[in-house]
């Protein structure tokens, strides 16, 4: 099945990590099967309206001086050229779902665009949009982008094309990293303590843009390879973009508290001479997230609350589940403030909406597809249909499934759908025979013992050359699973697995089932392993916060019945702490103080940032000479060993 490898060398994001060259299996040609139903995509969609292609074009100033942004250090921060592919003529390539593949291309479209005169977005030089709006003395920028690097690029090519002009504010539309973490490349934090540059975020904020991806942030991170198909070569048998935007920056990723929160709807503010009305959206697209209008321009910022596709209400990389329901509620009321005034609608994502009519029938139609999915769904479950059988018979009227902006090239439609019933019901479908089901392992198994694996093999094999992928990837995973090193069934279920991403329309299930394939063919590739967090969102962690993620590390079994009781002092913000590591868990007290502890730590906070950043180890704490130790010192080392390191490169397509 493998006749060959091809090589690419490249930066590929997974947050602040550039992986090296790496070796790629040679990939398969699309079946018949496939390209039946890929074909059967572009006999439904409305292929011959190229409306989008001219408005992402509309206002279109000039490119990026070069396709590729670096870092001081000379390191590749982003290769855009690398999806140059997207740019040619022709037909649809058959590996490509032709609705995806017209969205990479539009998507391929970069370099800075005026929106309305004194408003300008830099798009697709990263994952989102950064805005520039002109105030009185300044540029008013909305969402600085995924890294410092890619910010300042963005800001030089405005001030180039455009004007040269000192930045007058920041807001962050919402807490997820592509929108702040440019921060330090456009201001410097002494302005804003000053308070002559403020800084604009939603209420809860700093929270949620700490802790999103620190709790989980392994699990979560590794997840984030498969979905933007950080290790899968770019081109139109590997990664052709994620749907939101093209690919993440590998930069260096920055913050700082804002100076100033919204906190209600209707909430105005006038900054640098433009007037900004607010409307709070928390719980939609992030938990902290707002839109706003701006009555001089007679323009709307959406957020990530409107897009130029179906978003996620549960993300493939995992987080908490969104409401389509609040998603739905929240577009109604900026219909309700806004719809009879805004001229042009804009977004952090994709390209803009002009003209009342146009702005209007976007905000209907993403509205109705989200409330379409809330209700149909709960409908369904309440005539005893499970999450799956909900989402295996779930469809769109064609009024809301033949707008493209609607199309699922984010967030899919059927996970989208499974999402809204664990939202409500949990992720059990009632069924008492599957409330506690066997691990993977151990039912792959016992299938295999049941049926036999050269059986099962037969049948998926079978079941690919009929063109049932999902059959064949099912049965061919339980014997994988079953044996990892039956050689037979990992390149079917690659081989099925592979077929089933060439016909998805999400750019995230393509990534998906093209990094599993990736990972059943060649194993996983222990590159280089990533930090999942910078100093910037470390140091914007409380310490209670800092003391939860640590007790995430805590191996409770390990633990049994041992006691530990220490008091922790940090000296640099006086703050105390009694910390107790009992029946398993961690606990910790503020302002608390045990003279019976088993001893005192005293160590400044800033010690415990350079812990989570890799600059001291925790084992070797004691030895650090950062730290004061009064008590039972081999007690406290002995306590450490009970914290584990989490390995980012596990497994995923198999056990």
């Amino acid at each position: 099945m493998l006749t060959h490898v091809h090589k690419q060398c490249s930066a590929l994001a997974i947050t602040t990590l550039l992986f090296s060259c790496t070796v790629f299996a040679a990939p398969n040609d699309a079946t018949e099967a496939t390209k039946k139903a890929n074909q059967a995509i572009a006999d439904y969609l409305p292929f011959a309206n190229k409306q989008d292609f001219e408005d992402a074009k509309k206002g279109f100033i000039a490119d990026l001086p070069s396709p590729v942004i670096k870092g001081e250090a000379g390191n590749t921060v982003i290769d855009l050229s690398q999806y140059d592919f997207l740019k040619q003529e022709g037909p649809t390539p058959p590996t490509v779902n032709p609705s995806l593949w017209r969205q990479s291309q539009i998507l391929a479209i970069r370099g800075l665009f005026k929106v309305v005169d004194g408003i300008y977005q830099v798009r697709n030089i990263d994952l989102a949009n950064v805005t520039f709006v002109r105030g009185k003395t300044g540029w008013i920028v909305i969402d600085p982008l995924t890294s410092a690097e890619t910010a300042k690029a963005a800001l030089d090519l405005v001030n180039d094309k455009v004007e040269k002009l000192p930045i007058a504010a920041v807001i962050f539309t919402h807490s997820h990293v592509d929108h702040f973490a440019g921060l330090r490349a456009i201001v410097d934090e002494k302005d804003v303590r000053s308070g002559k540059i403020p800084v604009i975020a939603p209420e809860g904020f700093m929270e949620e843009a700490v802790s999103e991806n620190v709790f989980a942030g392994t699990v979560m991170s590794r997840r984030a390879s498969y979905m933007y198909g950080n290790l899968l070569p770019k081109n139109p048998q590997g990664n052709v973009g994620g749907g939101l935007g093209l690919t993440t920056a590998a930069g260096t990723i920055t913050l700082f508290e804002p100076s100033k929160l919204i906190s209600k709807t209707g909430e105005k503010l006038t900054v640098d001479g433009i007037d900004i009305e607010f409307q709070m959206a928390p719980g939609t697209e992030a938990p902290a997230e707002m839109l706003f209008y701006f009555p001089q321009f007679k323009v709307l910022d959406l957020a990530e609350d409107g897009n130029h596709t179906l978003h996620n209400i549960l993300t493939m990389r995992g987080a908490k589940v969104r409401s389509a329901k609040k998603w739905a509620d929240t577009l109604s009321e900026t219909i309700a403030m806004w719809g009879d005034k805004a001229q042009a609608s804009m977004g952090s994502h994709h390209w803009p909406q002009w003209g009342q009519a146009n702005v209007v029938q976007h905000l209907e139609k993403q509205r109705d597809l989200y409330k379409y999915i809330n209700d149909q769904t709960l409908r369904m479950a309440n005539q005893g249909l499970t999450m799956h059988e909900i989402a295996e018979q779930f469809t769109l009227p064609d009024s809301l499934a033949k707008e493209f902006y609607n199309r699922g090239y984010y967030g899919d439609l059927k996970h989208n759908v499974r999402a809204t019933y664990q939202l409500y019901l949990g992720f059990w479908d009632g069924n008492p025979a599957t409330l506690n089901p066997l691990p993977p392992v151990d039912e792959a198994k016992k299938y295999v013992e049941m049926v036999g694996a050269d059986k099962m093999l037969t049948s998926a094999k079978d079941a690919y050359d009929k063109g049932d992928y999902r059959w064949s990837a099912t049965l061919s995973n339980k014997v994988v699973f079953a044996n990892p090193d039956n050689e037979q069934a990992r390149k079917l279920e690659a081989d099925a697995l592979e077929q089933m991403g060439y016909q998805a329309e999400s750019g995230p299930a393509r990534n998906f089932y093209l990094s599993g394939a990736q990972e059943l063919r060649e194993g996983v590739k222990k590159v280089a392993t990533p930090n999942t967090s910078s100093p910037d969102i470390i140091r914007g962690m409380t310490t209670p916060m800092f003391l939860d993620f640590l007790a995430i590390h805590l191996n409770g079994p390990k633990v049994g019945d041992k006691q530990y009781t220490y008091n922790l002092e940090f000296p640099d913000t006086k703050e105390k702490y009694l910390l107790t590591v009992k029946n398993g868990v961690m606990n910790y007290a503020l302002n608390k103080h045990d003279d019976k502890a088993d001893g005192t730590v005293t160590l400044n906070r800033t010690t415990l940032d350079d812990i989570a950043l890799g600059k001291l180890k925790l084992g070797n704490l004691t030895e650090s000479g950062d730290v004061k130790i009064e008590g039972n010192k081999d007690k406290f080392k002995e306590m450490l060993t009970l914290y584990e390191k989490f390995d980012f490169w596990f497994t995923i397509a198999e056990p």
